[in-house]
Parts: structure tokens; sequence; C-alpha cells
């Protein structure tokens, strides 16, 4: 646990993750070293004294935050960080509201401070070392559209996967620091792991999703993630 934040890191080992897009039938695979992945997405609460808004539309302190878009989750990092005494990970171009290209953000790989996962790094933590479209059977690890009565849930109220994370599939979707595909979709980023009101199909660990890096929807939120230096 971060004493500063409150936030449970989990440290997931060493690995490889083969990737792979539904649209282009393509695979890839990649080698990741260990990094630290907060077991649960960030609350409205956490949200909220970081940066003293609370955008979601259903309200809750132990509800995931809703209603931000990946620029706005790229900045909660860099103000977590520095509320923690570490180096933020991400440097903003001035007057970039708009992330009309990638460019406007910038990684710091070397710095100590939260960020968001790659989308490797996602999957790898998401499947904690199982090889199936799931870590475990769906009504008991994810809400989804066939048990979440159509509305959110606070985290942690279903089954971890092995590794100890919480609601990597369902409740809310999840921004990736990664650009989808750039010569299609410009600055478009990934999400992953499906939300309340999808269908179970949209609920498994290899599952993408895109959208611009200034869109917000309330089923879409974020988990941070820390590198290992």
């Amino acid at each position: 646990m971060d004493t500063v934040t409150d936030i449970q890191l989990i440290t997931v080992p060493a690995g490889r993750v083969t990737l792979s897009d539904r649209r282009t039938q393509r695979s890839w695979t990649i080698a990741l070293a260990p990094y630290r992945i907060a077991a649960s997405v960030v609350t409205q609460d956490l949200y909220a004294q970081v940066t003293g808004e609370r955008p979601a539309a259903a309200q809750g302190g132990r509800l995931p935050v809703e209603g931000v878009s990946w620029l706005d989750a790229v900045r909660f990092c860099d103000a977590l960080s520095v509320r923690a005494g570490l180096t933020p990970a991400y440097r903003v171009r001035p007057g970039a509201e708009g992330v009309e290209s990638a460019g406007d953000v910038t990684w710091d790989s070397g710095a100590d401070g939260y960020r968001l996962p790659t989308e490797a790094e996602w999957e790898h933590a998401c499947r904690a070392g199982t090889t199936g479209a799931r870590y475990g059977e769906l009504d008991e690890i994810a809400w989804y559209r066939g048990n979440s009565r159509e509305r959110m849930h606070e985290v942690g109220g279903r089954k971890p996967n092995g590794w100890g994370l919480y609601d990597t599939l369902g409740n809310v979707w999840e921004w990736c620091w990664d650009v989808y595909d750039a010569e299609v979709y410009g600055s478009y980023r990934v999400l992953r792991g499906g939300g309340w009101f999808d269908e179970h199909w949209s609920c498994r660990a290899s599952v993408r999703r895109r959208s611009h890096p200034t869109f917000r929807i309330d089923d879409t939120g974020f988990r941070v993630a820390r590198s290992v230096l």
C-alpha cells in the first residue's frame, strides 16, 4: 500500500504477452519488465482528493471515477505523482486541450511517478498467468450487462484475479497509454476491459476498444501504474 496515496499497488512479474486485433487479424508479442499496477481502478473519492472534481454521472465515493477522458487521466497521474513526492511521468504541451496528435503528450519512461499502464501491461496483469478469454467465471469476477442491473458498482466487489487485481474485466473500461492505430485513427487511444453495460463478449482479456483522447462517457475510467526503476 502506498502510504501517501492509499493506493494498493501489485508488483507484476516480467513476462511476455501476445496482443491481437480482430479488425486487422494481426497479432504481436511484447516482452515486459516488472512493473506495479493498482489493484483497483481510481475511485471517485481519490480523484476528488487529488483534483477537487467529481465528474462521474453516478455519485459514490467507492465507485470508479468515470466520465474522464484520456487527457484527464494523464493529468491526474501527474497531479498524484506531485502529491506523493514523485517525478511526474508525463509532459503535456501547453494548450493541448484538444490533444490532436500523440506528440501533445510525452512519457518520460525514466520517471518514478504514476502513469497509465500500456495495453500490454494491462493485458498481462489482467490475465495473471492464465491463457483463456477470462481469468475466472464471468459472473464471479466482473460486473457486466448480465448481472450489473445496468449500473456501476463499487470497486472490489467481485473476485480478484490470481495476482490480486479487481475489476480488470467489467464495471468500467480502462484507458491505456497506447495510440490505437495512428495511420487509421490518428490520436485515438486504447481502452480495455469492458464495462457494466457491455455484453459478455466484450469482457475478455484480449478485447480492444478505441476512442479520442478527449472523449468522456459514463462507462470509462482508469487505473494507475508505476515503473520499477
